[in-house]
């Protein structure tokens, strides 16, 4: 209680020291209207905020304040976001108690001035609206110009005491603290720690300012779009039962999605969202913290609005809707006979438990609505809020490839019946947030070892003999689908998601099933709540080991019995034994049934990868192998990802390399550190597990990771030498040579041309793929 009462107190201390300086500024420059920009300025005639600003905004602005982790909240991907302005309050916190107010653009409120009542302060100007006035008590303009007067220095690292690290404590000056902020940190400008804006960028931004910000709305939707949402609004809201059921599962798994028509040679986004309002009446959101929650209405309204953000590629997770994807849905779910009785509530229970709550719905037709497109269903955990930090993301090794148990006709009904009658032992720790952390682990671990057991005791009862034991278990995509085989990445406190079994084979794999893909979904993205408190969040990331474990378990037994505990033992070097029973080998992880497969080898792990990747050939995305490369650049690159060892903990997770031929056209590719663990199964002191001597490195075309964390240049021919200088580090001092040859720092004049040549080739060679690239984690070193 004195941790909560300190909490209170100081928050009350910040709140008194903003109001006091946007009491000063009143003083100075007349008093504040909280409500001029809830109906914005339009813009001069032939002028457009959307084509001369906005793209500004994107290349310099949106590259570090977009999504829940851009400072003070401070969103640039739209208007509205300036608008809005700013809060001390950050969204990721792990001290938490209580949960916080949500403070989703576009959702938790509509106008700056019911953001100033939920604590925003502007960046733009709402005092008197005189050209002067708008740059002087415009914290936007004064940040533009402390980096006009302060440049940073033109080589080397950055200095002034700027923190870059991403937990670091946000510095985020309302009203009159601008000056104090610009007397302390003089080269705290903006962008921050980057080169500043060009002249003819700065000029346009300063005359935007100067005239108050106009702004000429939202466009309006072209025909052919309103027709199409109108045609998928009818589908998403029939009356029946079954529709609504499926309706509701189907935005339950897509409330993330950046949704395109697939005849849309534009390519524009829309959200689907739950509205209050039925189709042909506007839109009325309903705004719950989770897409789980109860909405408050007797009758719920799956609506299209149009994405009104600039996209970004850490929160980018595009869909497509189309004619063949109506039709899918049709006989997945509603031409095919079975019943539903009654709609399911939107109790914690039932926000808990998907298995209950869609237990009306075909098993089968779950599983192949996430696998039709599994690697955006795995992406949700990627990209959606939980993914976050090192603590977040020390549950995942640093690579691995990720295959699927095949929907079977013959075991769905028995699948059913299982999921049914265990309902209860797989709900999920995040139905309520919690002050608790303990007892309710130990609740759910009880729950999931009684799920474990059932589950292994179906699987020898189904299964029945060795013979059925083998690769024929795994999902070959339909002999057409490449969602088969995906590789995820962590970058330490990112991740990314690809199709395709990408580098060498890995230390670790995953095989998952329904029941396993279900429950990642709900647990790290449907029941996730980015503004719960510490125990809602520490409960998500502690029951993430057990479903990590499952996925393992499933490949695991496609091993000889034999060999299944000494690779078990190889993945949880660092655990305890009752840790690595419960991956598998313990009361609830036994399968007492030899694989069928064959094995000529004696390393069964690497043998078993080899054949999962020559069963998936056919529909492997090849993407992101080296053979897109010109043919003269290949083995220099195939030496420089070659480099294993220590050596690489010197050198950053996600760097992006561009390979410039003398009078050729650049091209770019992602060199990403694969880190070495002896286990990944602990929450706290990650570093005492690492393994440097098995880190290793997996070079592939293209840009791979949101965060990267440097720019790399070199020629062709230096790609060699790059590699000698990265097998020769020893020391952080190494490494800064090393950057003084090849690395773009924070400080080169030259930083925006490489950057933005480097998004201009991801939106040309990935178009579906590519947003903005996050500059938030980029190193100073």
């Amino acid at each position: 209680m004195r941790r909560v009462a300190s909490l209170i107190l100081l928050v009350v201390l910040l709140a008194a020291c903003t109001t006091v300086a946007l009491q000063r500024f009143d003083e100075l420059y007349g008093p504040a209207d909280p409500k001029r920009f809830d109906h914005p300025m339009a813009p001069p005639p032939g002028e457009s905020y959307a084509q001369t600003v906005q793209p500004i905004l994107d290349r310099r602005c949106v590259v570090c304040h977009a999504c829940y982790d851009g400072p003070c909240q401070l969103k640039a991907t739209a208007w509205e976001g300036l608008a809005r302005g700013a809060s001390k309050t950050p969204v990721y916190d792990a001290s938490r108690l209580l949960a916080a107010q949500p403070t989703r653009l576009f959702v938790d409120a509509q106008q700056p001035s019911e953001w100033r009542d939920l604590g925003f302060f502007p960046v733009l100007n709402e005092h008197t609206p005189t050209p002067e006035v708008n740059r002087t008590a415009g914290l936007m303009h004064r940040l533009l110009m402390l980096k006009e007067k302060h440049p940073l220095p033109t080589r080397g690292t950055v200095g002034g005491g700027l923190d870059f690290s991403i937990d670091r404590a946000a510095t985020c000056p309302a009203g009159a603290e601008i000056d104090d902020y610009e007397r302390k940190t003089p080269l705290g400008g903006m962008p921050f720690g980057l080169p500043g804006l060009s002249p003819s960028e700065l000029g346009v931004l300063t005359r935007w300012i100067e005239r108050g910000a106009p702004f000429e709305g939202a466009p309006a939707l072209p025909p052919p779009a309103r027709q199409r949402i109108a045609m998928w609004e009818r589908f998403l809201n029939g009356d029946s039962l079954k529709e609504r059921l499926f309706s509701r599962y189907a935005y339950e798994h897509l409330f993330l999605a950046h949704l395109y028509f697939d005849d849309d040679p534009q390519r524009q986004y829309f959200k689907l969202v739950r509205s209050a309002t039925p189709p042909g009446a506007p839109v009325q959101l309903i705004a719950t913290r989770r897409p789980v929650d109860d909405p408050g209405v007797e009758r719920v309204y799956y609506r299209l609005v149009p994405e009104r953000e600039t996209i970004v590629a850490k929160t980018h997770m595009p869909y497509a809707l189309g004619a063949a994807r109506m039709a899918r849905w049709r006989s997945l779910f509603l031409d095919v006979p079975y019943t539903v009785d009654r709609l399911p509530g939107y109790s914690a229970d039932t926000a808990a438990n998907p298995f209950a709550t869609f237990a009306a719905l075909p098993v089968t037709a779950r599983y192949r609505f996430m696998l039709d497109e599994a690697e955006f269903t795995i992406m949700g955990f990627i990209k959606g809020p939980v993914c976050r930090g090192q603590m977040a993301l020390d549950v995942i090794e640093d690579r691995f490839w990720v295959t699927f148990l095949a929907p079977s006709e013959g075991n769905d009904k028995a699948q059913a019946d299982l999921l049914a009658r265990d309902a209860n032992l797989l709900r999920l720790p995040t139905g309520r947030s919690t002050e608790e952390v303990v007892t309710p682990w130990l609740h759910y671990a009880r729950l999931e070892n009684e799920y474990l057991r059932a589950k292994s005791a179906f699987l020898a009862r189904s299964l029945g003999s060795p013979q059925n034991l083998d690769l024929r278990l795994l999902w070959d995509g339909d002999g057409r689908n490449d969602n088969a085989a995906l590789t995820v990445f962590r970058h330490f406190d990112s991740a990314s998601v690809v199709k395709g079994l990408v580098g060498e084979a890995p230390k670790t794999a995953w095989v998952i099933g329904y029941p396993l893909l279900e429950r990642i979904h709900y647990l790290l993205v449907a029941d996730y709540d980015v503004f719960g408190n510490v125990g809602h969040q520490l409960n998500s990331r502690l029951y993430m080991d057990f479903l990590r474990m499952e996925g393992e378990f499933n490949f695991l037994v496609l091993l000889p019995q034999a060999q299944r505990i000494a690779t078990r033992d190889l993945w949880y070097r660092a655990d305890s034994e009752a840790t690595r029973e419960q991956v598998y080998g313990g009361p609830s992880t036994t399968l007492a049934l030899d694989t069928g497969i064959r094995y000529q080898s004696a390393d069964a792990r690497l043998e078993l990868l080899g054949m999962i990747k020559a069963r998936l050939a056919p529909v492997l995305d090849r993407g992101f192998e080296l053979d897109r490369a010109p043919p003269d650049w290949r083995a220099p690159l195939q030496e420089l990802g070659a480099v294993r060892g220590a050596s690489l903990q010197w050198l950053p997770e996600d760097a992006a390399l561009v390979v410039e031929a003398p009078g050729g056209a650049p091209a770019t590719f992602s060199l990403l550190r694969d880190t070495g663990h002896a286990s990944v199964s602990h929450l706290l002191g990650e570093r005492k597990e690492l393994r440097p001597d098995e880190n290793a490195l997996t070079l592939v075309p293209g840009v791979i990771g949101a965060y990267p964390n440097v720019f790399l240049r070199a020629s062709p021919a230096q790609l060699p030498a790059m590699a000698e200088a990265i097998r020769g580090l020893k020391s952080e001092a190494d490494y800064a040579a090393f950057a003084e040859r090849f690395a773009v720092r924070r400080t080169n004049p030259g930083f925006w041309t490489v950057s933005d040549g480097l998004v201009e080739r991801y939106r040309r060679d990935q178009p579906l793929q590519a947003g903005v690239l996050d500059l938030n984690r980029y190193e100073n070193r």
